[in-house]
């Protein structure tokens, strides 16, 4: 509930405190309280000139300087600061003069004092002001217990939802329950303020998910409470919007906990994910259930666009999702995303023709080439330019069964395309089963071996390696990559065309030999 000034000169740590200023500004909402100790005017400015907070002080560093004092005041005035209370003491501040009553008249600060014989500490003020905050005076007879008899009321209402829904209406707020890959499964809307989609977006900014109890995310004036809640062994978000921000954070926490309560005695099951459930599916390669989840889970008809999983994301999952969800908002196109600790599925969709699923395309490689940019250890696999189901599926089986072995072929690279995902699937499986192709390609390096000394002839392929599947067959960047000079790295390469017998970087011989060198870096691993 809301308490403003006025509520809080009732209080027993205000008996005896005077206003001096803007007595006409005490219906000023409080929403904390601050310190301001700081030796520096400017830092104590700073540090506690916030909207709707009471700032406590007995303005020890500036007690014999008037123009200090006018600086902090007309600053914390500026800033919104609700009211300065001044504690008067013999041996500080011992009273406040008119012309800093005159600067919190202009900028209107109201100004309490509070003679400080001890009897009222910081501690104790701060205490009694925030219990005021958190519970009100009237709090179980609000909020609390207007909900309760809605969500109780099991002869009126034959559900859960519609007992919430009439709680909510009662009592002026909103409730939405996603599951934990923030697919919506229960929306109580009773006022239009700001889409779900713009609220997930800015509370994962805030990492509002990773904080114990509610925590509250201002979204473009919209005041909502963010947490975790238990049904049936199962964690989902619970999102609470407070319409007009009347309602404490601790009465929204007493709330939430509630309603959880209330999801028990109802038994109420939620709806089954059907999105998390079909990109689940097609990771494991289930096509036969994905078809099945089409249209419950609303994907009849889409262009699957791109497959792709994010290795080693680490505790910056949150900021791959903040470059997803952003990419998704400006670009338009749906997005599916399960998670696991320190990885990420997805599946990118849209429903236009074949011009709007180049322009997807196109995006897709733009996000991914800026998802690199996260951990310089996060390898991001992509099978992108696809259009059907079934397309989609066999790219998270392409990726499954090779991302384990694309480091030890391209350990240089930190995205993968389906090129060289399909590369080393071929080379994987020449491993595993095709055992004539796999010494094939193999044979085609071995002039290395026969031709020139054991040390030499592994020096050469290891610069050909290097030249080919590292540096896309740019010197430059081959004598970076292992350190060298140029001219050692030219020397080489001459000497491994004479060896091959055929120019390397030739349309004709580049395939196979990228090949044989991609199963040379398997086979020594």
């Amino acid at each position: 509930m809301k308490i403003d000034v006025n509520d809080c000169l009732k209080l027993d740590a205000f008996r005896g405190s005077r206003v001096l200023a803007c007595a006409s500004e005490l219906n000023r909402r409080v929403k904390s309280v601050s310190v301001l100790d700081e030796y520096d005017a400017d830092m104590g400015i700073e540090r506690n000139g916030k909207e709707d907070q009471m700032v406590i002080t007995h303005l020890w560093t500036c007690r014999d300087d008037v123009e200090a004092q006018k600086k902090v005041v007309s600053g914390l005035g500026s800033s919104g600061v609700c009211a300065l209370v001044i504690y008067l003491n013999e041996r500080g501040l011992k009273d406040v003069s008119s012309e800093v009553i005159s600067v919190a008249e202009e900028v209107r600060l109201p100004i309490i004092v509070i003679d400080d014989t001890g009897r009222v500490t910081y501690s104790m003020l701060i205490e009694q002001v925030m219990d005021k905050i958190l519970y009100g005076e009237n709090y179980s007879d609000n909020i609390l217990n207007n909900t309760m008899f809605h969500l109780l009321n099991f002869e009126n209402h034959s559900n859960f939802p519609e007992a919430l829904r009439e709680a909510a209406l009662e009592n002026n707020y909103q409730v939405v329950l996603m599951t934990e890959e923030f697919n919506t499964i229960l929306t109580v809307e009773t006022r239009h303020l700001v889409k779900i989609e713009d609220a997930v977006h800015a509370a994962r900014k805030l990492d509002a998910f990773s904080m114990t109890g509610f925590t509250r995310v201002d979204i473009e004036g919209v005041v909502t409470y963010w947490g975790f809640i238990n049904i049936k062994d199962s964690r989902y978000i619970l999102v609470i919007v407070d319409n007009e921000d009347e309602y404490s954070a601790g009465e929204m926490t007493k709330l939430a906990r509630s309603i959880e309560i209330a999801i028990g005695m109802w038994k109420y099951t939620p709806d089954r994910d059907s999105r998390a459930e079909f990109i689940k599916s097609a990771v494991r390669g289930d096509i036969s259930f994905c078809h099945t989840l089409l249209d419950e889970s609303g994907l009849r008809g889409m262009q699957f666009t791109s497959a792709f999983y994010i290795k080693n994301a680490g505790d910056d999952t949150g900021t791959f999702m903040d470059i997803l969800t952003e990419y998704k908002r400006k670009t338009g196109f749906g997005l599916l995303t399960t998670s696991e600790p320190g990885e990420i599925y997805g599946i990118v969709y849209t429903d236009g023709g074949q011009e709007r699923g180049i322009e997807v395309k196109n995006a897709c490689l733009e996000m991914f080439d800026q998802l690199k940019s996260v951990k310089k250890d996060e390898r991001i696999f992509h099978v992108t330019g696809l259009e059907r189901l079934e397309s989609c599926v066999d790219g998270f089986k392409m990726i499954n069964k090779t991302a384990k072995y694309m480091e030890k072929v391209f350990p240089f690279k930190r995205v993968f395309s389906k090129y060289e995902i399909s590369m080393v699937s071929d080379c994987v499986y020449m491993q595993s089963g095709s055992q004539m192709q796999r010494k094939m390609y193999l044979d085609l390096l071995e002039p290395f071996e026969r031709e020139v000394s054991q040390n030499k002839g592994k020096m050469l392929i290891e610069t050909l390696s290097t030249f080919v599947l590292d540096a896309g067959m740019n010197s430059g960047r081959t004598a970076e990559f292992m350190d060298i000079h140029n001219n050692t790295v030219q020397y080489r390469l001459k000497k491994a065309n004479e060896i091959l017998g055929a120019e390397m970087t030739a349309n004709r011989v580049i395939p196979g030999l990228t090949l044989a060198l991609a199963l040379k870096r398997l086979e020594e691993e």
